[in-house]
């Protein structure tokens, strides 16, 4: 195909050829709406000056570095949310946002304090996801005295200390999970709950949620001791598979966190997964294929757009005004995916 022109980008930004030359050459001032006008058509067309025209306009913005410290890169969920972080990144046309993306190999709350202090002093704010423990508090205290602000993500973490809390209401989508296993059930009995860990805020309040309902509305059901996972495959589908062979009256599976690769395998091996209401988190290609089988009943899915959008300005806003006196918690109601939704 013929390459645009200049002349291609000044009819499709409804603008003189001389405008757009002096946009792409910076030969005289141009008005911003303008000069986004000229990117818009340039961007559209695949012009090989777009580049150029974006540097431009961005040369005098505000430029602001943010770090972000996800969790096992190589899981689905998480290479989502660093493109989505990206994408609302990119999305801002009035500062310039850049990020340092960083992802915790282990659920070692050492591991997560180091990551954090590893930035101190490249970026001006941090948001991280992981957990809730002494170390990762003293990490955030030690940043925040730097005058860096701390964002929790997904699951809270030193509270009273962090900037802000976003992410699902936990406590609420475990009550949700726990109406939907004792509605879906064909009858009472047992349920098991998979969690990565004690020390992950988010997953105690789902825990806290789904047992205080079942207390309430649904007490012939029994929910047995939940089973640390450390959010792995291999772990979760053992224990489901040990839990399965030692409970024939199990009727519920929860996995709160990740490791839910592992309860679809074991319930693809199970003769009795089609009696097994079963639900996990997140929308991936593997939670999602489970759902077509109807091996599992339901996916919580958390909305990244909407929360890395609403991080990005938040992380921005703290920057440019400071920091809360009072840290506060931005809650996203956590989208449910069924067989029949997809």
């Amino acid at each position: 195909m013929k390459r645009p022109t200049i002349a291609d980008v000044a009819k499709a930004a409804d603008l003189s050829v001389a405008t757009v030359d002096r946009v792409l050459n910076g030969r005289l001032p141009v008005r911003d709406e303008t000069a986004r006008k000229v990117y818009a058509a340039a961007e559209r067309l695949g012009f090989h000056g777009a580049k150029i025209i974006r540097q431009r306009m961005m040369a005098d913005l505000p430029s602001y570095r943010f770090g972000i410290i996800l969790r096992k890169e190589r899981q689905p969920f998480y290479q989502a949310f660093a493109e989505q972080l990206n994408v609302a990144a990119a999305a801002v046309k009035d500062r310039h946002i850049s990020l340092t993306i960083s992802y915790a190999v282990s659920g070692e709350p050492s591991e997560l304090s180091e990551l954090m202090h590893g930035m101190a002093g490249k970026v001006c704010a941090i948001a991280v996801t992981g957990p809730d423990h002494y170390d990762v508090t003293a990490a955030v205290s030690t940043l925040k005295a730097k005058g860096i602000p701390t964002f929790a993500l997904l699951t809270d973490l030193a509270q009273g200390v962090r900037e802000a809390y976003l992410g699902t209401n936990n406590m609420k989508v475990g009550r949700s999970a726990a109406w939907m296993i004792s509605k879906l059930s064909p009858s009472p009995g047992k349920v098991v709950l998979f969690l990565g860990g004690h020390r992950f805020h988010g997953h105690s309040l789902r825990e806290m949620g789904f047992r205080a309902y079942m207390r309430e509305f649904a007490p012939q059901f029994q929910v047995l001791d939940a089973h640390i996972n450390l959010e792995t495959r291999r772990l979760t589908y053992e224990l489901l598979m040990d839990t399965l062979s030692h409970h024939p009256d199990l009727v519920g599976v929860y996995c709160m966190g990740g490791g839910m690769e592992g309860a679809i395998e074991a319930l693809r091996e199970s003769k009795r997964s089609e009696k097994i209401a079963c639900l996990v988190n997140e929308l991936t290609p593997e939670s999602r294929q489970a759902l077509l089988e109807r091996r599992i009943s339901g996916v919580f899915q958390t909305p990244l757009v909407e929360l890395c959008a609403d991080l990005i300005a938040t992380m921005v806003h703290t920057i440019e005004h400071g920091m809360a006196e009072s840290p506060g918690q931005r809650f996203f109601p956590a989208l449910l995916w069924v067989p029949e939704s997809l």
